[in-house]
């Protein structure tokens, strides 16, 4: 942004730059913000804007810009984000105006939800799921076929603002394509906002890793510390994944062990409870254990609450 010295430079007859301050000066009183100013402080007087006339001009300058903002990235003030705020404070008789950068609302609105994302955590999920922006009635005219399970969500996100950590998950079950790991994003992405915790784990990739950590019992302990502790975890499109038997009883067993009447666990598939205990039951190096697979049920079945997303298949829309 071009300083006042530069202004006077370029105004015709530039030479005379107490000429070119004076018209300045009575431009500057003219304008509205001005106006608004000497309103608030009636001490303000002319002098005191002389003196401080670069102050006055960086201010009106900035409040232009801002005025017609082309946007946060392209904002052309001098610190990126922020503009001027000019405040009066009189010291027996002398009248002293003070200024100080404020953050605009743009970037008061940015910085909020970078503080929102960083309390989510996502293995192998597309971080586009949890970048974009959410509405819940947007989430609704998407697919009136879902309107009952975003109920539900959103009956759920309200009861936990209200009372805190609920005791039991949410189980989101449909077909391909319909919703449910956006939905479990808008609900992390909601409940972050009031300050709770979050991770999204996508199981198939997740196992495979699980699998090849087996024998680095630091970073193994590191992960599954981070889904333990974390507020709200929700194990994406489980039941697509290709179990063995470790992962199955030391790695889920143990977070879901951790988990249960601590904090609340989430899971999306194209399964019922009753098929996804059929899959846990059996794995490519033992066959069928039904007694694994109850096990581990015990640690979901009670802890979560049945939502069947119906809709249509949105991807590659």
């Amino acid at each position: 942004m071009e300083s006042l010295g530069d202004l006077l430079k370029a105004m015709p007859g530039g030479r005379n730059v107490r000429e070119q301050a004076d018209r300045l000066m009575a431009e500057l009183l003219e304008d509205p913000l001005v106006g608004r100013l000497r309103g608030k402080y009636p001490e303000l007087d002319d002098a005191t804007i002389r003196l401080n006339l670069n102050r006055v001009y960086q201010c009106a300058k900035e409040y232009r810009n801002c005025s017609n903002c082309p946007g946060l990235d392209q904002c052309p003030n001098d610190f990126e984000g922020h503009y001027t705020e000019l405040t009066v404070e009189t010291l027996g008789e002398l009248v002293q105006l003070n200024d100080r950068k404020v953050p605009c609302k743009k970037l008061t609105a940015r910085q909020s939800e970078t503080r929102i994302r960083s309390r989510i955590r996502s293995f192998y999920i597309d971080e586009r799921a949890l970048s974009q922006g959410y509405s819940a009635d947007e989430i609704v005219k998407k697919d009136l076929e879902r309107v009952k399970a975003v109920g539900q969500i959103v009956n759920y996100i309200d009861r936990t603002k209200e009372k805190g950590l609920q005791a039991e998950g949410l189980y989101l079950t449909g077909s391909f394509g319909t919703g449910k790991t956006f939905l479990m994003c808008y609900m992390l992405h909601e409940l972050a906002k009031t300050g709770h915790t979050g991770a999204i784990v996508y199981m198939p990739e997740f196992v495979e890793d699980m699998k090849a950590l087996m024998f680095e019992q630091g970073k193994l302990k590191e992960t599954m510390d981070i889904l333990k502790d974390t507020d709200l975890l929700v194990f994406d499109d489980i039941g697509a994944e290709n179990l063995n038997p470790w992962v199955r009883d030391h790695v889920l067993g143990s977070i879901l062990n951790y988990r249960m009447n601590r904090k609340p666990t989430f899971y999306t598939s194209n399964y019922g409870l009753d098929e996804i205990e059929q899959h846990f039951s059996f794995t490519n190096k033992d066959g069928d254990d039904l007694h694994k697979g109850q096990r581990l049920m015990d640690r979901i079945r009670p802890y979560v609450q049945p939502v069947h997303v119906t809709g249509q298949n949105k991807r590659g829309r």
